[in-house]
């Protein structure tokens, strides 16, 4: 029998893409599925965005671009970051990526080996601790506790950084619980980073516009002391609605970003030129389609935490940002991922159990928002229905 190395056996997945399986399979037998599982915006790429790559393609850019990208998109990247946060970064370290993944997996690669210590947020994208344990680094989970909204106590991430430390990944707004954490916490976090000039830190900034309530994001990009070793993720999947494109961008320090080029031309060659195009006009068009969502998300939002917390033994604290919630299912007496099969088997409503985001997703499921009103509606009314039997 054929057997890999050992550590493709630490690979876990993202359970997500799992349920949206089960989900189709139902849908296809003829069952009526409302899903609330998968962290997609059910809106259409904007037309505008849409037609640049058909322009792109009937102007002949079909073939291999630089590894990193073009530069009028890294141009774009980076004016929009300046714009959006202030810093002024160079093309030059501005890497284009076939989706935000590849950041995770290139960063964590990088810094990731056996007898390190990489550090990552839990209740969090299940991504991170799988790409951890695939390169033998020690998970060490940063807790996203719920009364503290589910962000994280600067001082509790300080405690747990140690000499072997050798990456910090950061997420807010954030995946799965819509938390966002405050600048005084990440504040905290960065300046007793000073006893630490050896730990790089991952920032994953990919529902950075994604804020209610007069919430504002908090770029780890404004923080001058950790620059030199600091990797920011972002892209276009949540922001545009394009999911299905493929394309994020990160920013490296300029001692990492040689690196990733390499990986780039060893792994992806570059990522598709047409794409690429749509990027720019993502960035550079109009976003009147950009303000419309975030307006629907707003609305969704608010109907998911009023729904979810009249539901039996269910509370459900407000999201500040993303397009999720995770309501608290500890009293209902069930298991999270047995109820959230319950529900997918039996009431045709896909949700994901907490714990497919960490150890201390037990007790919760996320319910994403990235639906619409009257399929929320509907489907908190099986839920309801289903808790009350």
């Amino acid at each position: 029998m054929l057997q890999t190395i050992s550590s493709f056996d630490r690979i876990g997945e993202e359970n997500a893409f799992a349920v949206l399986a089960r989900a189709t399979e139902l849908g296809a037998q003829g069952m009526d599925v409302i899903n609330l599982g998968i962290g997609q915006p059910d809106f259409p790429t904007p037309d505008h965005i849409v037609e640049a790559a058909i322009k792109a393609l009937k102007d002949g850019h079909h073939g291999y671009t630089p590894a990193t990208g073009i530069l009028p998109l890294r141009e774009a990247v980076a004016k929009r970051t300046l714009d959006m946060t202030g810093v002024e970064v160079s093309p030059d370290h501005i890497c284009i990526m076939p989706g935000g993944k590849v950041t995770m997996f290139a960063a964590i690669l990088m810094m990731g080996e056996p007898g390190t210590e990489i550090m990552y947020p839990d209740p969090g994208f299940p991504i991170y601790r799988s790409m951890i344990e695939f390169t033998g680094a020690t998970p060490v989970p940063i807790p996203m506790r719920e009364e503290n909204g589910f962000a994280f106590s600067g001082d509790e991430a300080l405690s747990l950084v140690s000499d072997k430390t050798k990456l910090i990944i950061l997420n807010s707004p954030a995946n799965p619980t819509g938390g966002v954490t405050p600048q005084s916490e990440i504040e905290t976090l960065v300046n007793g980073l000073d006893k630490f000039p050896n730990t790089a830190i991952l920032s994953d900034e990919i529902y950075d516009v994604m804020t209610y309530d007069g919430e504002e994001h908090v770029s780890l990009l404004s923080f001058p002391s950790i620059r030199d070793r600091l990797i920011v993720l972002n892209g276009w999947s949540k922001t545009w609605a394009m999911t299905g494109w493929r394309m994020g961008w990160s920013i490296w320090p300029e001692a990492l970003f040689d690196k990733v080029r390499k990986l780039a031309v060893n792994a992806w060659s570059c990522v598709n030129a047409p794409s690429q195009y749509a990027g720019i006009a993502a960035i550079q068009g109009p976003q009147d389609a950009v303000t419309d969502m975030m307006k629907a998300f707003d609305r969704r939002r608010q109907l998911v935490v009023r729904r979810a917390n009249a539901l039996p033994n269910v509370s459900c604290k407000t999201p500040k940002g993303a397009f999720y919630a995770f309501p608290n299912i500890s009293q209902t007496g069930w298991k999270a991922k047995v109820l959230a099969s319950a529900l997918l088997e039996e009431t045709g409503v896909a949700v994901i159990g907490g714990p497919d985001f960490g150890i201390l997703g037990e007790g919760y499921m996320r319910l994403s928002y990235a639906n619409s009103e009257e399929n929320i509606s509907r489907a908190l009314d099986r839920i309801e229905e289903f808790l009350n039997s």
